[in-house]
């Protein structure tokens, strides 16, 4: 694959980065699939705004990495366009922010036509988008719209949380006949773990426990995953016991998987980087409230999400807007103590 490597000497499990893992993906797609092509400003030579297609274009050439004009809502349409007439491209914007440019490709191109042709054509386009705040990139460079999509029939959403979910969701959804929507945050292209070598797949639509528990439901998309894991070691020290989900895909979200945890546990915490007004938290809430988990439930449901405002540029004031281990730390103890 041509990506530096590193071997776990206690286990000699294979690590890569998230970064890696995903270039490694796209690599294996392209050599499966010659209709695989890449899309994206600055994707070639420069190698992306966040180095994750590297150097696949000295592997590709041109013709199959193809570097776009600045103009999302071109690149986006050729996109579109070259799905529907037998391509199978994986587009990505310098950031998820700059998709609001590209709306009526996504939102009335590539999620409508199977339904508006009566089944006659698929849109197996994959769209990448870096998302998410951390990086010192304000307001516009810094959100997390993965809500905004998922709220959109014929699309599906995806937010892996892992170097190995996000190779093998990329995989899987190039395989899927329908527009998939990738969101990756850019915090997590240096996070590094177990990734299998060769082609593998992660279901779309199946969400993963992370960690088994019995008196609360974390459930966590994207980097507030990681953020719920170290809260829950936290809390298992104080005899707190939480069961973290990684949603792992938003639309189609896996109801089984939160409904029969919940039904376990009787709590439940939402937890997401997106603003916490109708976000993916209210969509798991609604789930869950309108299931028979509902009778289950011992506390109020709690969602964790974004302040309402714009992602400041003071790494302070952006950290606070944004939920944080300590944040989910109290919200867990308050429903599992019943300060709620």
């Amino acid at each position: 694959m041509n990506v530096a490597v590193e071997v776990k000497a206690e286990t000699g499990a294979r690590e890569l980065t998230y970064a890696q893992a995903i270039q490694e993906a796209m690599a294996l797609a392209m050599e499966a699939d010659e209709r695989v092509v890449l899309m994206g400003e600055d994707i070639g030579v420069y190698g992306g705004a966040f180095q994750v297609t590297g150097n696949l274009v000295e592997r590709f050439g041109p013709e199959r990495v193809i570097d776009t004009p600045i103009s999302e809502l071109g690149g986006a349409g050729v996109a579109v366009g070259a799905a529907v007439t037998g391509l199978r491209p994986i587009f990505e914007f310098q950031f998820s922010d700059f998709a609001t440019l590209a709306m009526e490709q996504i939102v009335n191109q590539a999620a409508k036509m199977r339904y508006m042709l009566g089944g006659a054509v698929s849109v197996p386009v994959v769209m990448r988008f870096p998302a998410g705040s951390g990086t010192g990139a304000a307001a516009q460079h810094s959100q997390s719209l993965e809500a905004w999509f998922g709220h959109v029939p014929g699309l599906k959403v995806v937010q892996p949380a892992t170097p190995h979910d996000a190779k093998g969701l990329l995989l899987a959804a190039v395989q899927d006949p329908d527009p998939v929507m990738i969101f990756e945050h850019k915090l997590l292209y240096k996070m590094k773990g177990e990734v299998p070598e060769g082609f593998y797949t992660v279901p779309i639509g199946k969400a993963a426990v992370r960690r088994e528990g019995r008196d609360v439901t974390i459930v966590a998309t994207s980097i507030m995953v990681q953020k719920a894991l170290d809260a829950a070691a936290t809390l298992a020290g104080e005899g707190i016991d939480a069961e973290v989900i990684d949603l792992r895909t938003i639309r189609p979200m896996d109801r089984k998987t939160v409904v029969e945890s919940v039904k376990k546990t009787s709590r439940l915490l939402c937890v997401y980087e997106g603003v916490k007004t109708l976000g993916v938290g209210a969509e798991i809430s609604a789930m869950v409230a309108e299931s028979e988990a509902f009778d289950y439930l011992d506390a109020p449901i709690v969602r964790l999400g974004g302040a309402e405002t714009p992602i400041p540029y003071n790494p302070d004031l952006e950290r606070a807007t944004v939920p944080q281990v300590e944040n989910i730390l109290a919200a867990a103890r308050d429903l599992v103590r019943g300060a709620r």
